[in-house]
């Protein structure tokens, strides 16, 4: 049901794509539209993985620079019937983690030293289960073509509007005149956020109880939640406030919220997530309950440094 509603959600995104192009040419502007999102896509599937660890200065380790973290990640990737992914961590005190690659055989993950530092083995088993399962759903390829597309349509819109407001462009049998062409090229890019948002968020919950399934400890999961998701909107990720776009990767919402993005946040509400882990622990007899709880997201608790920050 996922996969479905995925699909016809970037049907959709393509649809306002090809739309925008529509406006600024008509059915030549429409196949220059579609050729753009084909030439994007291709780059963006080849290059977007090493873009984006770059842009957030991730440094690949192994077992001798990291063997805790690495061993971990191993282990996990076995349960999860995966290829062993590249291993990356950001030197970023703001507690998060992404997946990132076009397919399982060339896929990366990646997590930062606050959240090495801030969670337990179990909690971070649980959080990188939760990307893994990102890779195995096919969930990276996905968001870096929503991401490709969106921006893209942001671009062209903006390119239309300039176009039509000073002239070029303007065509008199358009069925929305010039006044409407520029008011549907101003609604396309908010429209386009909105289908990106439903995806990032349909994906999210399906990456969350995989990677239930994954570490088998979903508990451990909602705990992890509940400590980064408060501190990842307190502690400011410079690199993701100034790239908003990657934001829909990571694991918990990277940006601060300073200017509109709690509006139109990608993920969704962590107490919501964290209800759902709870329901799949039930299912599951999750045995790991012990005395964790996930306790109020606006909030991490005080506690001892992780094992590997």
């Amino acid at each position: 049901m996922n996969t479905m509603r995925t699909g016809l959600l970037m049907a959709a995104l393509m649809g306002l794509f090809l739309a925008a192009g529509y406006l600024l040419g008509r059915q030549q502007g429409m196949f220059i539209a579609f050729l753009m999102a084909a030439g994007m896509n291709i780059f963006a599937y080849w290059n977007a993985d090493k873009m984006v660890l770059r842009m957030h200065g991730a440094r690949q380790v192994d077992r001798q620079t990291a063997p805790e973290f690495y061993d971990l990640i191993e282990e996990l990737s076995r349960q999860a019937g995966l290829p062993m992914p590249k291993v990356y961590i950001m030197d970023n005190p703001q507690p998060n983690a992404f997946a990132t690659g076009r397919n399982p055989e060339n896929a990366a993950v990646a997590a930062t030293t606050g959240l090495l530092g801030l969670l337990d083995r179990d909690e971070i088993a649980g959080v990188m289960a939760h990307e893994l399962a990102h890779i195995r759903h096919r969930d990276t390829l996905v968001m870096t073509m929503t991401a490709t597309i969106a921006g893209a349509i942001s671009m062209l819109a903006t390119y239309a509007r300039f176009g039509m407001m000073f002239g070029g462009g303007r065509d008199r049998n358009n069925p929305l005149g010039v006044v409407g062409a520029i008011a549907a090229l101003i609604v396309m890019p908010l429209a386009a956020v909105m289908v990106q948002m439903a995806i990032s968020r349909t994906r999210e919950y399906g990456a969350d109880r995989g990677g239930a399934e994954i570490s088998g400890r979903p508990l451990a999961l909602a705990s992890a939640l509940g400590k980064i998701s408060g501190a990842a909107h307190r502690i400011v990720n410079p690199t993701a406030e100034a790239n908003p776009a990657s934001a829909p990767m990571f694991i918990i919402n990277p940006l601060s919220g300073m200017r509109m993005d709690n509006l139109f946040s990608t993920h969704p509400d962590p107490g919501k997530r964290i209800a759902e882990l709870q329901t799949i622990a039930g299912e599951m007899g999750d045995a790991s309950a012990r005395s964790r709880n996930a306790g109020p997201w606006g909030a991490a608790p005080d506690h001892a440094p992780g094992p590997w920050g």
